[in-house]
């Protein structure tokens, strides 16, 4: 793979699903400016807490960095609707260990907004005493919003934290990324302690048939478009 192909197929900062444009925002969110809707997945909260439960130390702090990172992107879009499209919490119980500090940080989010948590894997049953509309699916317009991925034309949804790895300058450069094929879209994880899975894997073939697919890296300074054929 040369260095010009795998730095990009194109620059963009819109992810087109089934006709509406949305923007793409480095962070892992994506934006509706008509609707002035926000989207975000698999925050993972007390992802951190969890794993020191079964004994794996990690420093506590990923439930402040990703709500940081959601108050900043917030602040640069200022939506009418926030949509977290599942797997908020990382188990079942995370929301009961979320500081008071936390808590009054979630309600600050919320504060003049509509928020729709979706129901994912990690918390089937979401809590009701964090403010919001619990849901486990949204459909508006053309599109649905849900966590898990099906295929479905018009979908967006998470769950799979896709990353994609290619050759840039030399070396190898791995990523967060969307990946759409202009028809479905799947979302990176936003959560500061999500890991991915890479787009190569056979779970993105069953949505995404013969790899007709664009996965549009997060980097540094810009989101970039490459074919997902053509990363590694």
């Amino acid at each position: 793979m040369t260095e010009n192909a795998a730095l990009s197929i194109a620059s963009t900062r819109t992810v087109d699903v089934s006709g509406i444009s949305f923007l793409a925002d480095l962070s892992g969110a994506l934006f509706w400016d008509e609707q002035r809707l926000l989207v975000v997945s698999d925050l993972h909260l007390e992802k951190g807490s969890s794993f020191a439960m079964r004994g794996v130390l990690l420093p506590p702090y990923d439930t402040i960095a990703t709500l940081g990172r959601l108050a900043a992107v917030i602040s640069r879009h200022n939506p009418r609707v926030v949509i977290s499209l599942g797997d908020s919490f990382h188990d079942r119980s995370a929301h009961e260990r979320l500081s008071a500090e936390d808590r009054d940080a979630v309600a600050a989010l919320q504060t003049g907004r509509d928020w729709i948590w979706i129901s994912g894997n990690h918390d089937p049953m979401l809590p009701r005493d964090l403010g919001g509309t619990i849901a486990d699916e949204v459909a508006i317009g053309p599109i649905t919003f849900r966590h898990e991925p099906t295929g479905a034309r018009g979908e967006i949804a998470g769950h799979l934290h896709p990353k994609a790895r290619v050759s840039a300058r030399g070396r190898f450069m791995e990523r967060r990324c969307f990946a759409s094929d202009g028809l479905r879209a799947v979302m990176p994880a936003f959560g500061a302690y999500a890991g991915g899975l890479s787009i190569r894997d056979a779970a993105f073939a069953r949505i995404f048939p013969q790899n007709g697919f664009v996965a549009h890296l997060l980097g540094d300074r810009r989101v970039h478009a490459i074919a997902a054929s053509r990363c590694i």
